[in-house]
């Protein structure tokens, strides 16, 4: 087993050996983007109570705080925190909330779609490489039909090794890359999942800047101006 494994890893030459560096690329760029896209690193279940609470506390300089704490530093305390800033910088900034969370939520989801970009450029290009390996291997065999004197045991072994690179490094290639097409895709929907339900969770929070935003113009009853007809 060990032996055919060794095999596996070692018949595809020079282009075999960059494919086995893309695969373990691959790999750690995989457990770097699982990590990043933890749920605690995402929508925390507390930080959605939390942020709640403070919503319909009206206390937004203390969410503000919170979501720029070290504990708060998340996907979604940074949306959040885009919102309320935007709120806390004018009397009418409220109205405004929606729009930069919104902004900020786009700018967070593209931030974590480039980070698993790699994995992608890795499915892509191995099996490119593996393609590669494969024309490499049959030039390699006709070369040997063509200029062989005679049919010995070397000719036969020539053959067959170029054959064998030319169909190892495939292999190769097709193992690397649809594990990384699978996983690419996997990390992607978690990535749509979790901003649909930052969405959710932030809703409370911008009708609540909105209200705010919106007592605070001019003629509304909450800063003691004539209301409106």
């Amino acid at each position: 087993m060990t032996e055919t494994l060794f095999k596996y890893i070692d018949g595809g030459g020079i282009i075999g050996y960059i494919i086995l560096a893309l695969s373990i690329l691959g790999l750690a760029y995989t457990i770097a983007a699982i990590l990043r896209t933890r749920h605690t690193k995402l929508v925390p279940d507390e930080q959605v109570q939390e942020l709640r609470i403070q919503a319909n506390a009206r206390d937004f300089q203390q969410a503000l705080n919170d979501c720029r704490s070290a504990e708060g530093d998340t996907f979604l305390g940074r949306i959040a925190a885009a919102g309320i800033d935007r709120s806390l910088r004018g009397p009418l900034g409220g109205l405004e909330a929606r729009s930069a969370m919104e902004d900020a939520g786009e700018d967070e989801t593209a931030r974590l779609f480039r980070a698993i970009d790699p994995i992608a450029v890795i499915a892509s290009v191995a099996p490119l490489l593996g393609l590669l390996g494969t024309v490499q291997g049959m030039i390699g065999a006709f070369e040997t039909v063509a200029t062989a004197a005679t049919k010995s045991s070397s000719y036969y072994e020539t053959l067959a090794y170029n054959i064998s690179i030319a169909l190892i490094t495939t292999f190769q290639g097709l193992v690397v890359a649809i594990p990384c097409v699978m996983v690419h895709s996997w990390l992607r929907s978690r990535i749509d999942r979790a901003a649909s339900e930052a969405g959710r969770a932030l809703e409370p929070l911008a009708m609540a800047l909105e209200a705010d935003g919106a007592a605070s113009m001019p003629g509304s009853s909450g800063d003691g101006g004539a209301p409106r007809s």
